[in-house]
């Protein structure tokens, strides 16, 4: 894409395969020339982009920029064929995060309990746990000679076993839900993703009958325990807070450890830095949120009302995409924003901002913290098997992260 079509009022943006595997190429030429940007997603739904820093964060607070399922639902019938819509009701989408005041209010408090500073603090023995014992068996395929997917052996099953023992996931089941989340997650059309969608909506069901019948004492039995005292999740409301816990819940930190480790291998100075130093830690994870963090763009909005940003006028019904990825990169919020510097410091919007910004980004922190000291501490020195350039990256416009990571020891 060249400059003259990004100033090109009239010009479409495409958020094609082309744009997922280098968003950044076409978000550094719409910050500086269309900030707020017609765009059409994979599936030629037309929405708004927002890009700069400022307007992105002013966006992510703004009410008239809604997220309630119903409203949302009324403008996808009007711009998407019936043959396109999502084949699903209330089960996978009555969650805070497509709500607004005052049902995410009341949502929110229920689910936040499980992810105090106090809760995700006891969780940090567990776990550094799991992160040694993949960490371990990571070394030795690696002293080996053999050439492993640091996805498979350690970014997906450490938060996906987090987030599962948290909500109580058998663990014969979580290979399976990657599958189905990595397909749904995807820009594939709604006729193919719908058998996978089908299956979390069903598979969730299940569970949440069984926390009921049979509670335990984990997370999702306590959200959906019934009480004529306390208020608590509808059984639509349990399966669409499970179904969003477990999906961001692993989502976030696979992507953040897989895109960091990447930005690492690509920038051995700074590689060489954290080993040396690893107070540097803490700041690192924060500089991989912020250079290439595992959201692209926020979920999907729409304008309540008229609404104007950046001198630009969205009329009211229209579906608003804010992309935090692009926001990161702003050179009038960060000086030098295409350069990985663990040292940089500053605040990043990679979990986003205001009432939805990410329950459990304090989770995925720690989690970020406790691989990347067990990569660095257990695992031998190793490098990226083949070119960077023939790396993969998954075909979302929400999730940024590669489908594969091949490394071997160096």
């Amino acid at each position: 894409m060249t400059g003259s079509a990004v100033h090109d009022a009239d010009q479409v943006i495409r958020l094609d395969k082309t744009f997922m595997a280098d968003p950044h190429a076409v978000y550094e030429l719409l910050r500086r020339e269309r900030p707020v940007a017609r765009a059409r997603s994979e599936q030629g739904l037309p929405v708004w982009l927002i890009t700069r820093y400022d307007d992105v964060r002013a966006a992510l607070v703004d009410p008239r920029l809604a997220k309630d399922s119903a409203g949302l639902g009324a403008v996808f019938d009007r711009v998407v064929p019936p043959d396109k819509r999502m084949p699903f009701g209330p089960e996978l989408t009555a969650h805070m995060l497509n709500s607004d005041p005052p049902q995410h209010t009341r949502l929110r408090a229920l689910v936040n309990r499980g992810f105090t500073g106090r809760s995700i603090a006891l969780m940090r023995p567990r776990i550094e746990a799991i992160a040694a014992e993949l960490a371990e068996a990571l070394a030795a395929r690696l002293a080996a000679g053999e050439e492993v997917d640091l996805l498979d052996e350690f970014a997906f099953p450490l938060p996906m076993t987090v987030i599962s023992e948290i909500l109580g996931v058998p663990g014969e089941h979580r290979d399976e839900f990657r599958g189905w989340s990595n397909h749904a997650l995807s820009s594939a059309p709604i006729e193919e993703r719908a058998p996978s969608l089908m299956a979390m909506a069903e598979f969730l069901t299940r569970l949440v009958a069984d926390k009921r019948a049979r509670p335990g004492e984990d997370m999702l039995s306590a959200a959906v325990a019934a009480s004529e005292d306390t208020d608590h999740l509808s059984d639509n409301e349990a399966v669409a807070m499970a179904f969003l816990l477990l999906v961001a819940g692993h989502e976030t930190t696979v992507n953040l450890i897989s895109n960091g480790m990447l930005a690492l291998l690509r920038n051995p100075d700074q590689l060489v830095q954290l080993r040396a130093d690893p107070s540097l830690l803490p700041g690192a994870v924060e500089e991989f949120l912020r250079f290439d963090g595992p959201l692209n763009l926020a979920t999907m909005r729409f304008t309540a009302e008229p609404v104007t940003i950046a001198g630009t006028d969205i009329p009211q019904g229209e579906l608003v995409l804010v992309s935090l990825a692009s926001a990161n990169r702003d050179p009038d919020h960060f000086e030098r924003p295409d350069e990985l510097d663990l040292r940089r410091g500053g605040t990043n919007l990679a979990f986003g901002h205001g009432i939805h910004h990410c329950l459990g980004a304090a989770l995925a922190r720690l989690e970020g913290q406790i691989a990347f000291r067990a990569l660095l501490d257990q695992v031998p020195p190793f490098e990226l098997a083949g070119n960077p350039e023939d790396l993969i990256w998954r075909d979302s416009t929400l999730i940024r992260g590669v489908k594969r990571l091949h490394i071997r020891r160096a």
